[in-house]
């Protein structure tokens, strides 16, 4: 359990890399049959899963003595006859090593903690299926087990989660022949244009229309070495960008890439409406606050991951504030919605919850209580954030998973929380 006493963080933070870019990056290079070398890495459970991962078929991967380069080597990578993979908590590995992994030839299982096992699989299991990889699991969910080859050919899926999608690019590559995937629902459009920037890094032969909805990938290509830098994460800079915001002060992020295809930094276009002021400078970007923010109507469905924070931030605002269409905050890693719903009447904000979207009526401040983390890192992290807009303590039961993108959240946050 941990208590946050009202404070007006202000400062300088720089945050860590992309948890999303880290771990497409590591699961390439598994794939690239050479010497990777990816530079500022992320450093998390979710990434070190990802890590263990790569290892589990036989890639090896040293870090730097001060964790700044990670070296992947897969030159020697021979499959075991099976293979078994704890993937932790980590969606995100699961969803895109999935597709990756009917190319081995052998059995791949992946399983992960109690949350990762609630984690839906099935409309990924039926489009491996049609692509010719063998595949069962646990009525939908993990554990799951597929076997190659992946022989390419013709899919449909609904992508209630963009990783999917990306998954199976990632994969269609390494089939035997053309894949054609078409994707009449596509949440999260921003990750998907993460993956591609990588496809295109790669040199891979392939063709998407209408809008992400039909995808024609090329099999029979192959993955080459890289050397990469892995720019700051958005999701994580989020939540220093809020606490400025709820706080009325001025807060800078460094390491950010303002072209970054990353799709959180939208929570940048929505803090200004809601009343900051945004200024960059190279590769640094200052949250304004005004003092005063206002509830709008803002559309979440690029952006899911955001709505535990900008819940919090509406709370801090005058007025009503609809985070909408964003069903898929229901299945991450608990269902946020309704937790965050939860955790706003018990801060004293009134809230409503409809199947997509969370209604906040914000009265300009937090009065404070216990909250819940659910063991997700997003809702602690938005939790503790809701302390820069609080008239008494907040006390969040439990703090730990903060490690699966942001080890070093608190330590950054107390850091803003110190200056005068």
């Amino acid at each position: 359990m941990i208590t946050i006493s009202p404070s007006r963080p202000r400062g300088i933070v720089e945050v860590p890399a992309s948890k999303s870019q880290t771990i497409r990056a590591l699961l390439i290079a598994a794939f690239a049959r050479g010497v990777s070398v990816i530079r500022h890495p992320l450093i998390s459970s979710d990434t070190l899963s990802a890590v263990s991962a790569v290892e589990a078929m036989g890639a090896a991967v040293t870090f730097s003595d001060d964790d700044s380069i990670a070296t992947v080597d897969s030159s020697g990578m021979q499959p075991d006859a099976t293979i078994t993979i704890d993937a932790g908590n980590s969606g995100t590995t699961t969803y895109l090593l999935l597709p990756m992994a009917a190319s081995l030839g052998v059995p791949v299982t992946i399983t992960g903690d109690e949350q990762l096992r609630k984690r839906p699989v099935g409309p990924l299991k039926e489009a491996l299926k049609e692509l010719g990889a063998e595949i069962s699991d646990s009525n939908g969910y993990p554990p799951i087990t597929v076997k190659g080859p992946l022989k390419g050919g013709n899919t449909s899926i609904e992508c209630r989660t963009s990783q999917y999608l990306s998954g199976l690019l990632l994969a269609s590559p390494l089939a035997e022949g053309e894949t054609v995937i078409d994707c009449p629902l596509l949440y999260e459009k921003p990750y998907v244009s993460l993956t591609l920037g990588w496809l295109d890094k790669q040199g891979i032969d392939y063709n998407i229309t209408d809008d992400y909805m039909h995808s024609h990938v090329s099999g029979r290509q192959h993955y080459k070495p890289f050397d990469e830098y892995i720019n700051g994460d958005y999701s994580s800079a989020s939540f220093f960008f809020a606490m400025a915001a709820m706080a009325g002060t001025e807060i800078t992020v460094k390491g950010l890439d303002r072209n970054d295809p990353q799709g959180d930094r939208k929570i940048l276009t929505i803090l200004e409406k809601m009343g900051c002021s945004i200024t960059w400078h190279g590769n640094e970007v200052t949250v304004k606050g005004s003092g005063k923010l206002k509830g709008g109507e803002f559309d979440l469905n690029e952006i899911p991951d955001t709505l535990p924070i900008l819940a919090v931030t509406a709370a801090a605002a005058e007025g009503i504030t609809v985070l909408g269409n964003v069903p898929q905050a229901r299945i991450k890693e608990t269902d946020r919605i309704a937790a965050m719903r939860e955790n706003l009447a018990a801060f004293g904000v009134d809230a409503e919850e409809t199947e997509d979207s969370l209604i906040i009526h914000g009265k300009g401040k937090i009065p404070g209580g216990a909250g819940k983390g659910f063991g997700d890192h997003r809702i602690i992290m938005a939790l503790a954030s809701a302390s820069c807009a609080a008239a008494n303590d907040i006390t969040i039961d439990d703090e730990s998973a903060v490690s699966v993108t942001f080890p070093s959240f608190f330590r950054l946050f107390n850091s803003l929380r110190s200056q005068k």
